[in-house]
């Protein structure tokens, strides 16, 4: 009989560089294992099934890649479209839905055969979409500045379309109780959020004009809403041309103040109990990190990993954060407490990420 395999523990590595996963051992800190063939992960992100046996993984050349981390190999793949930007699982872990640039629009599968069962076209690049309770999945258009709501709970979908969400939606977050979707706007200062639990949600726009009377710099890389931290009371984002994180009251949306940062924010990652707030930063100061204090809103640590710092990923309780050094080849683990180095695992051009706790969070 064969040696049973525990999941919960586990996680999956990008390797943007090779078109692989990584798959990575929490407590032992160290690589079990690398799935390779995988296509072009240079944008990549996942989803986990809810047994968290299987990755759903989502490739730049509209790839999607179902891996089987019990067995540590691909268990089917499909090419869905040509350029693709991310995606979701819904609730009951039945379907995966995968939004694209090209040909714009939402394409979703049955989990289990990858076979598409609707394709929602919307004459748009289509961005930010995320899981929402009941079988739902919302998403934002870049073209049209509209968010539509898939509710698949039926025999029949039910799409709900909400115009002036505003000018170049860029990404989206989803709260973890499934009630608030905010969108980040490129083409004006500001955000846009829904209340999923209104009958008919309405566009509510939040810190319209934050950067007004501030000279915008270059925008190397675009902040990842995904990445946005939720606090509690509060929600801290990352400016977008702008070398600050903005606090923002959870319930009221409106500001409640500036933190000052090293470099232009990507991520802006809160550690599971909410205290601190991890922050990486857009090229070229893209080899550093700053710790926030969430209840002071300032600086208590900062540090330089290495060259290209892509990504972090908190353990479920917070006390070790893993961070991806693409330029050096490496992820490297802290303790959150102390901010001592704890060990380093090689990886080809490591990105995202992925704990399989993730499997039991809305939105991720």
């Amino acid at each position: 009989m064969a040696e049973p395999t525990a999941t919960g523990d586990l996680g999956l590595v990008i390797e943007r560089a090779i078109g692989s996963v990584l798959l990575v051992d929490q407590s032992d800190r160290a690589a079990l294992a690398r799935i390779e063939g995988l296509g072009d992960l240079s944008h990549a992100s996942l989803v986990y099934s809810p047994d968290e046996r299987f990755a759903y993984v989502f490739g730049r050349d509209g790839g999607l890649t179902k891996v089987d981390i019990v067995k540590r190999e691909i268990a089917n793949r499909v090419v869905q479209a040509g350029n693709a930007i991310g995606g979701a699982i819904s609730d009951d872990g039945t379907l995966v839905a995968v939004s694209n640039y090209e040909p714009g629009g939402v394409r979703i599968f049955d989990s289990v055969t990858l076979e598409m069962v609707l394709d929602i076209p919307t004459d748009s690049k289509t961005i930010g979409l995320v899981d929402a309770p009941g079988r739902r999945f919302v998403f934002t258009m870049w073209d049209t500045g509209e968010t539509w709501i898939a509710d698949l709970s039926g025999d029949d979908p039910k799409i709900t379309k909400i115009k002036d969400m505003g000018e170049n939606p860029y990404d989206a977050l989803i709260t973890a109780n499934g009630r608030t979707y905010i969108t980040g706007l490129f083409g004006e200062d500001g955000l846009t959020a829904l209340d999923l639990w209104s009958d008919n949600p309405e566009p509510i726009r939040v810190l319209p004009g934050y950067g007004r009377g501030q000279q915008e710099m270059p925008v190397y890389k675009m902040p990842h809403l995904e990445g946005w931290a939720h606090t509690g009371d509060e929600f801290v984002l990352p400016a977008v041309g702008h070398h600050e994180i903005l606090w923002v009251d959870a319930k009221s949306l409106t500001e409640t103040g500036r933190t000052k940062t090293y470099g232009q924010p990507v991520f802006a990652m809160a550690r599971p109990d909410g205290r601190q707030v991890w922050v990486n930063f857009a090229h070229p100061l893209n080899d550093t990190i700053q710790v926030v204090d969430t209840v002071t809103k300032e600086i208590i640590h900062e540090f330089k990993p290495g060259p290209a710092v892509l990504h972090m990923e908190f353990t479920p309780r917070g006390h070790e954060v893993w961070i991806s050094v693409r330029d050096a080849g490496k992820v490297m683990i802290y303790d959150t407490h102390t901010f001592e180095k704890l060990h380093e695992i090689e990886a080809d051009s490591p990105s995202g990420i992925f704990f399989t706790a993730r499997a039991h969070r809305t939105g991720l």
